[in-house]
Formats: C-alpha cells, structure tokens, sequence
C-alpha cells in the first residue's frame, strides 16, 4: 500500500527552517535600524539673566580750541636814522620823524650795503738777497767794538762754563731801523737774552739797496760767546 504525504504534512517539516530565516531577517532589520544616524537636535543653554549697565564712552572732542586772536598793538611814535652819504659833497642832514598808528604800514627792513671799503695795507718785501747789503755804521770792526762795550757774560754760563754761536734774525728796515728781532739759535745759561738785548740796542744800520732804492731786508746775525782761561 503506497503512502502519500499532504503539502500541508510537507510545510510542518519546514517550519524550523522558516525560523530561522525569520530570525536572521529580524535581527538584520534591527542592526540596520541602530545603525541609521538619526539628527541630533541642538542642546538648549539655559543663560541666567543678569543685569548689567550699558556704558557708553563719550566722544572725545579733539577739534582745536580757537585761540584769541592777537590785538593789535599800537606803534610809538619813531624817528627815523639819518642817512648821510659820506662820498657826497655838501651833504646836508636829512631827518625824517613819522607819528605811526595802527593804519600805518612800516617799510620793510632791508639790510644796507656796507659802503665801508677796507683797505689792505700790503706790507713791502722782505728781501733776503740784494744788490747792496745792510751794514752796520762804521763797518764790521766798529759792530765787534760794540758788542764787546756792552755785551757782559751771564753768570750762570761762566758757572757751567757755557761757550757757543747765538744766532739772532731781524729785518734791516729801508730806515735803517730793526724790527721782527727773533733768537733762531740760542745756547742757554742767559746768553741768548743778553745777546738779543745788544742787538736791539744797536743803532739804526745802513739799509740794504736793490736797483738803488732802499728795501727791507732780513739779517741774521751771529754773537759768539767765549771764555778766556785765565
């Protein structure tokens, strides 16, 4: 005898199978639920309410302040210089007085030109070399007599025994007179002061000549100090 099973016997045999898939879709459904990001609403702060002052700065006024203009100041009465022209001939005194107020207008300054001419005085040559020397009145002999009357030897060289040439310039002038008398070599112990004493002692000199006219020369002149020994 043959046997034959119902489809509704054979679906009874498949209800484990239906359940688990049913699960396995569940659960799939559930984990993709939890997965969706949903938006989140903004957190609503909650702030005290505090009272406060609202300060307002006050504008600092920076506009300059106008100053007080000045009042004019009334001008005293003036007199002006007097201009004279010393160049002019028969120049007469010119004085000139105004009375100012503040309507008058004064002139301007304007510096004057120096009319003053300075003169430059150009001194002659010094000539060191001529035709015709300076020489002293009465020649050379008569220059080492004068020296010898009236030089006297320092006490302070004939202690150190001091002994030597001092060398003393002057410019022979076309007078015959000296001037710019200079020591230009000295030895010390008081000769050469003594020996620029003599020399401005000396008398007026023969001028030197160039061309047949007197001229100023330069001279220097060696004074020799020496000790006899005894």
């Amino acid at each position: 005898m043959i046997t034959y099973k119902t489809s509704q016997a054979d679906l009874e045999s498949k209800k484990g199978l239906f359940f688990e898939i049913g699960m396995i879709i569940t659960l799939t459904l559930v984990y993709l639920v939890f997965q969706i990001k949903t938006p989140t609403r903004p957190r609503d702060i909650a702030f005290d309410r505090t009272d406060f002052n609202l300060i307002e700065e006050e504008m600092i006024n920076t506009r300059q302040p106008e100053l007080p203009k000045p009042q004019p100041q009334l001008l005293q009465p003036v007199s002006l210089l007097t201009i004279v022209d010393n160049e002019a001939k028969d120049a007469q005194d010119l004085s000139i007085q105004a009375e100012a107020n503040q309507e008058t207008v004064m002139p301007e300054y304007v510096p004057m030109a120096n009319n003053t001419r300075e003169e430059v005085i150009l001194e002659p040559e010094i000539f060191i070399v001529v035709e015709e020397q300076p020489s002293f009145p009465g020649g050379e002999a008569a220059r080492l007599k004068f020296f010898n009357s009236n030089i006297v030897y320092p006490a302070l060289a004939r202690e150190l025994n001091i002994m030597g040439t001092v060398y003393v310039g002057f410019v022979v002038e076309p007078d015959g007179s000296l001037s710019q008398v200079s020591l230009l070599r000295g030895i010390g112990g008081g000769c050469d002061e003594e020996a620029l004493r003599v020399v401005n002692l000396m008398p007026r000199w023969n001028p030197g000549k160039q061309r047949g006219q007197a001229v100023r020369v330069r001279f220097n002149l060696p004074v020799r100090f020496t000790l006899l020994s005894s």
